[in-house]
């Protein structure tokens, strides 16, 4: 049993998914070493802080898809490893009470990690925990279900770009310059897209379940142009922070994730939708926003000013 439920608790801390938080914590944190320097206690608290929130998240809208059939409803040829859910209840991995109770403790780690970060290092990080833990929470579950009405993108690209980034910064320099907000803005959209895209194998079983997401909105065609529009727009904006603010140039170096922005893209656009010919565009369109953040944080780091 302990086994299976470890098994279960692996899923609701899917590295593949934890990838945006560190991604953006990344770029942070190089930023913040090239301008003032790094406080490694702190960076490593804001790490575990964020880790929590991304199980809590997780375990919480498990029971939300669960409850809502979303989950049941993906069948057997739609599954991806980066969309259906996690499928901890689906596949008898957890169950109910232990869903909620991992959900609860992480929270509740979250919280009080970022409580503390507050009395004792920054208190202006307290809003913008406040805000990440609301969306967190709301994205799946409360009275706003964001990610059941159409918001759910734009939450996604808010909290693991300018939050995480942002916020990120603040702890270890209790500054923040235009070029960090910028940064982490480019970082948002890619991410937003990489949700955008793995909307794409659940599209049945979202409309079957009454998840409005942006996706089943407008229809998978118009959604895959979108997608490229996205994909277009972080780049854009990354070329234009890195030319505005000459101190900043150094971000040029996160366009070595543009060719996998490029090869999802056309993916997409030639997979007929079918789940199977999604997947690779699903992989790339990941290793396109690490692949930026490592390059944008390593290359700003590295620059010289």
């Amino acid at each position: 049993m302990a086994t299976v439920f470890w098994q279960g608790f692996r899923r609701l801390a899917d590295p593949k998914i934890s990838l945006a938080s560190f991604a953006g914590l990344f770029l942070a944190a190089c930023m913040a070493h090239q301008d003032q320097g790094l406080a490694w206690s702190w960076l490593i608290l804001t790490v575990i802080g964020i880790f929590a929130l991304e199980v809590a998240k997780n375990a919480s809208g498990e029971i939300v898809d669960y409850d809502s059939g979303t989950d049941l409803a993906v069948s057997a040829e739609n599954r991806s490893p980066f969309s259906g859910g996690k499928r901890v209840m689906v596949d008898a991995l957890l169950s109910r009470t232990q869903t909620i109770r991992i959900a609860w403790v992480f929270y509740a780690v979250a919280i009080a990690v970022g409580l503390f970060i507050t009395l004792y290092r920054e208190d202006r990080i307290l809003l913008i925990g406040i805000a990440g833990v609301a969306l967190a929470w709301f994205y799946h579950s409360g009275p706003l279900r964001l990610s059941y009405r159409g918001l759910g993108e734009i939450a996604v690209g808010i909290a693991y770009g300018p939050l995480v980034v942002c916020g990120c910064y603040i702890v270890q320099t209790g500054t923040m310059t235009p070029a960090v907000i910028h940064a982490s803005i480019a970082l948002g959209i890619l991410v937003a897209a990489f949700l955008w895209i793995n909307q794409f194998p659940d599209f049945e079983a979202d409309q079957a379940s009454g998840k409005r997401n942006l996706v089943v909105t407008i229809g998978r065609d118009k959604a895959a142009t979108v997608y490229i529009v996205l994909m277009a727009a972080a780049y854009i904006w990354l070329l234009l922070t890195s030319l505005y603010y000459p101190y900043s140039m150094g971000l040029l170096w996160g366009f070595i994730g543009f060719p996998a922005a490029i090869f999802s893209a056309w993916k997409l656009c030639e997979s007929r939708f079918l789940t199977v010919d999604v997947i690779p565009a699903q992989v790339a369109s990941l290793a396109c926003f690490v692949f930026t953040a490592l390059g944008a944080g390593m290359g700003y780091l590295l620059q010289t000013q």
